[in-house]
């Protein structure tokens, strides 16, 4: 099981691959993405790279796009060499949103019978262009990157965890006035309100997504899984439950070889060796 099932790049940012980087590396034989690009990166191929591909649509979030992206996050979450998954946008934008387009003729009818945006859920379980930013376990963003709910103008609300999402991150107050007027907010006002952990050059974006995913993938998988299953829980649970479950944790990985190689690495002081078991 991968251990950051999805790490995201930018958001409504504008991207270009950095030069330094190397060729990409298929993503597997015969595969064949319509709305994705899907690479494996890194120096030992531990970190898989989705790319949004839909330029011309700003890469809106259509059924068929989510569903080769879920396609696309499971194949990788198979694979034993992958250990973290990266996923960016294009030159012009992370993800526009949902496609509206899609949407526009729908009845409540429609929405309730086919529980509609239901398939996105399945994203979380791996890890509108802001709500699919906040799926993921970490946000890296360009330094011209902008964050928005926009649905209020439209005439809806967000549907794929948004209001959810958004307040556990900054809180209710600006939660409620990016909800409720559609207002974008900065990289910049997006870290300071702890929706971002880090903002990066443009050109540079994408090589230090890989570089985090990287070192995550460097650790064991078991253990980060352990990890991330904790940090969740923070969202989901009172501090006494959380702390509860963050005991039962880390007693488990003393069931676990990785944890004895670690600490037996640490006082021997040289580099772990970690086999996932």
């Amino acid at each position: 099981m991968a251990a950051l099932r999805v790490l995201l790049s930018c958001v409504r940012g504008p991207l270009r691959p950095p030069v330094r980087c190397p060729a990409w590396r298929p993503f597997a034989s015969g595969a064949n993405f319509e709305y994705i690009i899907a690479e494996k990166r890194g120096k030992n191929n531990t970190v898989g790279l989705i790319q949004l591909n839909r330029p011309k649509a700003l890469n809106a979030l259509c059924d068929g796009l989510i569903d080769e992206l879920n396609q696309a996050l499971k194949t990788f979450e198979e694979d034993p060499a992958v250990g973290a998954i990266v996923l960016t946008g294009g030159d012009k934008a992370f993800a526009a949103g949902a496609d509206i387009k899609e949407m526009q003729n729908l009845s409540f009818q429609d929405c309730y019978s086919s529980k509609f945006l239901k398939h996105w859920d399945h994203l979380t379980q791996f890890g509108g262009g802001c709500e699919l930013a906040m799926m993921c376990d970490i946000i890296y963003a360009g330094e011209k990157a902008q964050f928005a709910q926009p649905e209020i103008l439209i005439g809806t609300i967000p549907g794929a965890g948004g209001t959810q999402r958004l307040t556990r991150a900054v809180g209710k107050s600006l939660a409620m006035e990016m909800v409720l007027t559609g207002d974008r907010i900065s990289a910049q006002d997006a870290k300071q309100a702890g929706l971002v952990s880090k903002i990066c050059p443009v050109e540079t974006l994408v090589e230090e997504a890989i570089q985090c995913a990287e070192k995550i993938a460097s650790n064991s998988k078991i253990v980060v899984a352990m990890a991330k299953e904790s940090v969740n829980a923070a969202f989901e649970m009172t501090l006494t439950e959380g702390s509860k479950l963050e005991k039962k944790l880390f007693y488990s990985t003393f069931a676990t070889d990785d944890r004895k190689e670690g600490m037996t690495a640490f006082v021997e002081k040289r580099k772990a060796n970690f086999k996932d078991q």
